[in-house]
């Protein structure tokens, strides 16, 4: 197969939604259907020992929600797909921001009941900044909810998303008959017995025959009928470009629990959803088809396999060909680095692989010398950008709790930093080591993988901090900035990179900051 035939049939994108709307249920029912898994457990059913296929860290198998991006990949009808399942969970919001720089497009799920929740509204801003392509699955469809003309107009209202239907429902809940495929001018029939896999569909591409009463009845069928007239009437025809540039995003509805409409989604997903796009760097615009390989790290995760303590960087290839036991340059640190044995995740299992292609992700084995947002090139010296840290919300002061372990405290801290779980400050008063978090159940997550992760044991003190604000001063020699040192020297703290933070204790006195040191800024990411 050609270069840019690998490239073509290469679909990455991400899964978000506010918690608990089926996201993860839905990522192992498209693996079903990829033939990547043979059985799909519920996630909080314990009958089945062994959870979602994409929860791997034990806190997430205990709460039933997930704390961390994962990575699966599988082929269906000669696609090779790439789905990052991000949690939902506020707390770990910044994970899946980051997130969202690796994927070319986004399936965003919507519990019928609740409709738009918060969680939903702040990730879709985000790809609405970066103009992702959206498709939107409205879920859980066999349960009592909302009407869905109701809903899509929330959706339009709320995430300011314009939409059109490709499948609409046909009645909800306990009256709930199945699904009328606008994409494929089909019926599928919901007879609510989950176990079966795949479910038949009915061609019926004229409405108007009796065919469609004799299949669901005389008034759900006219009920249909007039409810398909209005969709056409109101929502846009269907437009690829439009989808493509993200300004118009299908609607498909569904229960993934039930494995029904998912069929329907992921066939017009591989139809319509783009290929590996190109991507902004420091210096130009990168294009999948080059040659020369390029990729960046967006993600990093520490001891996947308890056993081993080892550490993964995650990459998204952007453009050229990655291979195993090439040396490729590490911009960041101007030296070379080669890969003996690259990652490929396939549901349950990592595999290591000879070649990768664009839009692919691949797992490299680290010993610390990759940070977020780090770029690998063949040679060209560049940088993509768009990975920034987040001020955080929360910050405590960190305390060993076992003076005998004070190594692996300091070394569980540093990797877990590195993962980008949460932001360490050391105090330049006294040495004090502060951990911000964009969540206060981060805190719960790294306290509990130090002791099962590294064996060793911390406690929290709080502190009053409003926001941490990273310090940019114009003319680091003038008087200015030295009075700002000497005055608020107890309130100045140094991050993991060495640059200089300044922690307000409230916004009154943020303000005030800012008016007495005009000459210096005060930035909320790090970006700068």
């Amino acid at each position: 197969m050609k270069f840019t035939d690998e490239i073509r049939r290469r679909r990455t994108f991400g899964i978000i939604s506010h918690p608990d709307a089926g996201k993860t249920t839905l990522t192992e029912k498209l693996l079903l259907f990829g033939g990547a898994i043979q059985e799909a457990g519920a996630v909080k059913s314990n009958k089945i020992k062994k959870g979602a296929t994409s929860d791997f860290m034990e806190i997430e198998r205990q709460r039933g929600i997930s704390v961390s991006t994962s990575v699966l990949a599988f082929d269906y009808k000669e696609i090779k797909i790439n789905i990052l399942d991000t949690p939902g969970h506020k707390d770990f919001a910044e994970d899946t921001f980051r997130t969202l720089t690796a994927v070319d497009s986004v399936i965003v799920v919507i519990d019928v009941a609740k409709g738009v929740e918060e969680q939903t509204e702040k990730l879709v801003s985000v790809c609405r900044m970066r103009n992702i392509p959206m498709i939107v699955f409205i879920n859980k469809l066999d349960r009592e909810g909302k009407d869905a003309f109701e809903l899509l107009d929330e959706i339009e209202q709320k995430l300011g998303l314009t939409v059109t239907p490709l499948s609409f429902p046909i009645g909800m809940g306990y009256d709930f008959k199945g699904i009328y495929n606008i994409w494929e001018k089909n019926i599928n029939l919901f007879s609510g017995d989950s176990r079966k896999n795949i479910e038949d569909t009915i061609q019926i591409s004229d409405l108007s025959s009796k065919d469609l009463n004799n299949v669901i009845g005389d008034k759900p069928a006219d009920t249909l009928r007039e409810e398909l007239e209005l969709t056409d009437g109101i929502y846009p025809k269907f437009d690829l470009e439009a989808y493509q540039n993200g300004s118009l995003q299908p609607v498909f509805f569904g229960s993934a629990l039930n494995n029904f409409g998912v069929r329907e989604l992921l066939d017009c997903f591989i139809t319509i959803a783009p290929p590996p796009r190109p991507k902004e760097s420091d210096t130009r615009i990168v294009l999948p088809e080059e040659k020369d390989f390029t990729g960046f790290v967006f993600k990093i995760h520490a001891n996947m396999d308890p056993k081993h303590r080892d550490r993964l960087a995650f990459i998204k290839i952007v453009s050229g060909i990655f291979e195993r036991n090439v040396a490729y340059l590490h911009t960041r640190h101007n030296k070379k680095l080669k890969f003996s044995s690259p990652n490929a995740f396939f549901a349950e299992k990592k595999e290591i692989v000879d070649i990768s292609y664009p839009g692919d992700i691949v797992g490299l084995h680290d010993t610390g010398n990759f940070k977020i947002g780090d770029t690998l090139t063949q040679g060209e010296i560049l940088q993509y950008k768009g990975i920034p840290s987040f001020s955080p919300e929360h910050f405590r002061y960190i305390n060993n709790a076992d003076p005998m372990k004070s190594k692996q405290l300091a070394k569980g801290i540093d990797q877990l930093m590195d993962e980008g779980v949460a932001q360490l400050f050391t105090l330049e008063l006294n040495g004090r080591k502060v951990i911000g978090t964009v969540g206060a159940l981060q805190y719960e997550v790294i306290q509990y993988r130090l002791e099962h992760e590294y064996g060793a044991k911390c406690t929290y003190e709080n502190l009053n901090v409003h926001k941490a604000c990273w310090v940019d001063p114009k003319e680091p020699d003038n008087d200015e900035f030295k009075d700002f040192k000497r005055v608020k020297s107890k309130f100045l703290a140094k991050d993991k990179q060495g640059q200089l933070v300044f922690f307000a204790d409230s916004s009154f006195s943020l303000q005030m900051t800012q008016q007495k040191y005009p000459s210096i800024k005060f930035h909320f990411t790090s970006e700068f």
